[in-house]
């Protein structure tokens, strides 16, 4: 009888995510995960702070600027967040993630 596990519960993948950053403490994977778990948790003055430290590892890691601005939207720091999403814009176009830029222009529109 094979049994599958269930979903990792969020203080499991946090305590995961901080063990690879402490081997990678630079892995831009790994500093935007422990920055989605903390937003999820609902503590985005946290969030806030590994997405930047995601960006300064990759400024072209487009979806931390996304959910940076999330997070400030959240807070109700909607001047900052239109902000982040404008240097995100600026990212996706010099990475030429197109997907990316899509989906910050819609959501800098929908916050304007």
């Amino acid at each position: 009888m094979s049994t599958v596990p269930g979903p990792t519960p969020a203080g499991d993948r946090l305590a995961q995510l901080m063990k690879l950053h402490a081997a990678e403490p630079n892995d831009p994977f790994c500093l935007y995960g422990i920055a989605q778990e903390h937003a999820r948790a609902g503590r985005h003055e946290e969030a806030l702070g590994w997405y930047d430290r995601t960006i300064a590892a990759d400024a072209a890691y487009c979806y931390a600027y996304f959910h940076k601005a999330r997070s400030l939207e959240d807070l109700d720091r909607i001047d900052e967040a239109c902000s982040v999403l404008r240097a995100g814009v600026a990212a996706a176009q010099k990475a030429n993630d197109g997907h990316a830029l899509s989906e910050m222009r819609g959501y800098l529109d929908q916050l304007s």
